[in-house]
């Protein structure tokens, strides 16, 4: 299982004094060379990160959805919830491509559009990911809670089990879509599935079993899931709150 999150626009920046981001220590080293290139396109930037301390990713990010799933909490248990925030957690950044939440890395608001000298970002970074991404199992269930701003920076292969999630409210017994609760409700499923005991789930369907968990806790009223007809496009689970 691979669970793929946004950034975060509430950010926490790290402490006076310590070290720049070192582009060579970063996970997925083989971003390397498309991180210099744009680093060195930033240079002189109000989105230059080079002399801007780090701190690791999971302490960084501290908006809404990160604050519901409790990454640091789940990094300190040192359990299963920890190894899977090693080996199953990835972050999309615009600057740095994709990062894991210890990575050590600066807070930046650099948004998802074209930088001189680089273009598109997504563009920029699409090629780049899929090579970084290709020593992931081929069929791996893929958990995307990203929001449409950050899936250009990547796609699953056309083979993988790829699931957004999506969350509706329903009131008087009609749904909408709702977005500042989606992001909590996003954080709350990473949590569950990072702490929830047996086994990880490994496709959408014994996912869509894990987000019903969830009911327990009277965090959703339900959970469903809604398969794609096409190839290489995601199917949705939808939490309804």
């Amino acid at each position: 299982m691979l669970l793929v999150l946004p950034p975060s626009r509430g950010q926490t920046p790290g402490p006076p004094g310590a070290a720049p981001v070192q582009l060579d220590s970063l996970a997925l080293p083989s971003l390397t060379e498309a991180r210099t290139r744009l680093v060195s396109a930033l240079a002189g930037t109000e989105h230059d990160p080079v002399t801007r301390p780090t701190a690791p990713a999971h302490t960084v990010f501290t908006g809404v959805l990160f604050a519901a799933a409790d990454l640091p909490g789940a990094v300190r248990s040192r359990g299963a919830a920890a190894r899977r925030v090693r080996e199953d957690v990835v972050i999309a950044s615009p600057l740095l491509g994709m990062v894991t939440p210890t990575d050590a890395i600066p807070a930046s608001r650099l948004a998802m559009g074209s930088v001189p000298g680089i273009g598109s970002l997504g563009s920029f970074w699409r090629p780049a990911l899929t090579e970084a991404l290709a020593h992931r199992p081929s069929q791996e269930l893929v958990v995307d809670v990203r929001s449409s701003e950050f899936l250009p920076l990547w796609r699953p292969a056309p083979t993988a089990d790829w699931v957004q999630v999506r969350v509706e409210e329903e009131v008087d017994g009609e749904r909408r879509v709702v977005s500042h609760a989606a992001k909590h409700l996003r954080g709350v499923l990473v949590g569950h599935l990072l702490r929830r005991r047996g086994a990880e789930p490994t496709d959408a369907r014994s996912l869509l079993q894990a987000a019903r968990g969830l009911r327990t806790s009277g965090a959703i009223k339900a959970a469903e899931l809604q398969h794609s007809p096409r190839s290489g496009t995601p199917a949705v689970l939808t939490l309804v709150c």
